[in-house]
């Protein structure tokens, strides 16, 4: 590689628990080297998923190390690197203390549910108990997906956050604050920041003035001198000896990296969860029907925000993790494609991986995963496939609300994640939705859109994004192959079992003869007490 060809290198954090580091090439976009550390997720409860604040910045560091060692390997000198660019799951949620270094408690992940009540009694109090009571400054409804119900939640109940607040020591942070601090510094001078992406996420961010909202900060009870400072996603935030620093949600680094900066062009990431989002431009387009409206980008300090509308799902990788550890069906992810593909249909069975209760255009916590249409002649193979025909399904419903509220049908679906390796979901997908699905050939486009933003920021300028230098990144196109009537059909069914699924369970605490908490489980209509006693 000669001088000229300078390496923009992302550290990727994907919605798996994984940690990447990717090398490109800033003129061709080709992946040069790479190192990917897998870390733990722990469940401490029932609806609880945390991750160790200080494992993730080990395998930061572990990341960092390898690829560069193999970069040596390549004879590439590690001197060009020219900058680093952050993406990350973006509503998990840290507390830190700034005078320490120390992660005050585990990373509460985008997906647990231990905020459910919380949001019960948000929602109660908002006016006609509206989940969608703040969605005019935040674009997103009261939902345990996002960072302020669990930032309220450690507040509430974790000691070490409620003194460190008080003295001023506590720091608040999504992934990439985390990631960005203690890379610049950490308690030494590091930088305390984020970008609209991710602040987009929190709750707390007026998606229209583009900062924090005092008004937002008090409804929440969320004190404004922990958050950080928001930055635009394509500006240098701080130095790492001759690294430079940028981020993007992860989403929107696929957005970017799908090469959407037109409006109304599309993609969909299949991970742990399926995030469609939809660049609707420098406007933000409030959904009527139960999609968000986030902050895609702001690619310079002077630079206009464009937002886009999302349709996030939940459970997508997570079902075939579900089958693969829980139910041992498969032996390994890959193993679900050969499954499905014996199978050739679900014979009825219909599968909605509501474990984390439905988001859009749902967003329903009560919702819980029910398998529907089972017979004597169903086996593991229909299983498999109902659960790549859910994701699909999954993301039709997401796809509809998006075309009707734009008004302009969506004519092709571009896609990237780790799932779309599965060549038989992504023709199911194509064959679900009845356009066709675009899968480009270099699947790592989240580290891709993190690398472009950071290679495009003034200081560094190796990486234009005018569209005509955009890298050219060849695909691959999946058309539907069945008829439309078909796919109706199947999709109504699908349709049928979400009701199903639907206000099975909620959590109201009352008190039996005893005196103790109990908890009133509703199963369809009949309800069932469980008693909690406070002894041990």
């Amino acid at each position: 590689m000669t001088s000229t060809e300078w390496c923009v290198f992302p550290f990727s954090v994907g919605v798996s628990a994984a940690r990447f580091f990717l090398v490109f090439n800033a003129k061709t976009a080709e992946l040069i080297s790479h190192h990917q550390v897998e870390i733990n997720q722990s469940f401490p409860k029932e609806g609880w998923v945390e991750e160790d604040p200080r494992e993730i910045m080990q395998s930061v560091y572990e990341c960092l190390e390898r690829t560069c060692e193999k970069l040596c390997q390549l004879n590439v000198d590690v001197a060009n690197i020219k900058a680093v660019g952050v993406t990350n799951q973006r509503e998990t949620t840290l507390v830190w203390d700034k005078e320490t270094g120390e992660p005050l408690y585990n990373a509460i992940v985008w997906l647990d549910l231990r905020t459910q009540s919380t949001v019960e009694s948000l929602i109660n109090k908002a006016p006609g108990q509206n989940k969608n009571h703040l969605k005019h400054k935040t674009g997103l409804p009261i939902s345990t997906y996002f960072s302020a119900v669990k930032l309220r939640w450690l507040l509430d109940n974790v000691d070490e956050v409620r003194q460190a607040v008080r003295s001023g020591r506590a720091m608040f942070g999504t992934v990439d604050s985390w990631i960005i601090w203690c890379l610049t510094g950490g308690k030494d001078g590091g930088v305390h920041c984020t970008d609209v992406s991710n602040a987009s996420r929190t709750m707390l961010f007026n998606i229209h003035s583009l900062d924090w909202d005092p008004e937002l900060c008090r409804y929440f009870d969320v004190p404004m001198e922990i958050l950080p400072e928001v930055r635009s996603s394509s500006e240098i935030y701080g130095w790492m000896v001759t690294f430079i620093h940028q981020c993007l949600g992860d989403q929107s680094a696929a957005l970017v990296g799908q090469m959407c900066f037109q409006e109304g062009q599309a993609k969909n990431t299949y991970g742990t969860g399926c995030f469609l989002l939809r660049n609707t431009g420098t406007k933000p387009l409030v959904s009527d029907h139960g999609l968000l409206t986030t902050v895609a980008y702001k690619l310079g300090k002077d630079e206009p925000a464009c937002y886009a509308l999302e349709g996030s799902v939940a459970i997508a990788g997570a079902v075939v993790r579900w089958l693969k550890d829980n139910l041992g069906i498969v032996q390994s992810s890959s193993d679900i494609e050969k499954l499905a593909a014996a199978a050739g249909t679900s014979s009825g069975c219909y599968f909605v991986p509501a474990f984390s209760g439905l988001y859009a255009p749902y967003w329903e916590p009560s919702a819980r995963g029910i398998i529907c249409g089972l017979t004597q002649f169903t086996n593991r193979n229909h299983l498999a496939f109902a659960a790549l025909e859910a994701v699909c399904f999954q993301t039709r419903e997401v796809l509809d609300a998006m075309n009707q509220d734009s008004g302009v049908p969506l004519t092709q679906l571009q896609v990237d994640g780790g799932m779309t390796s599965n060549r038989l979901l992504m023709q199911l997908q194509a064959d679900i939705l009845c356009i066709p699905v675009v899968l480009p050939t270099m699947s790592e486009t989240t580290a891709l859109g993190v690398a472009m933003a950071a290679g495009a920021a003034e200081g560094v300028g190796v990486w234009s994004l005018s569209p005509g230098h955009l890298p050219h990144v060849t695909s691959e196109k999946y058309k539907p192959q069945i008829n439309s009537e078909e796919s109706e059909f199947r999709f109504a069914r699908w349709k049928k079992a979400v009701q199903r699924s639907m206000n099975w369970e909620t959590t109201e605490p009352c008190c039996n003869s005893n005196g103790n908490t109990c908890l009133i489980y509703e199963n369809g209509k009949n309800l069932v007490a469980v008693g909690s006693s406070s002894s041990h």
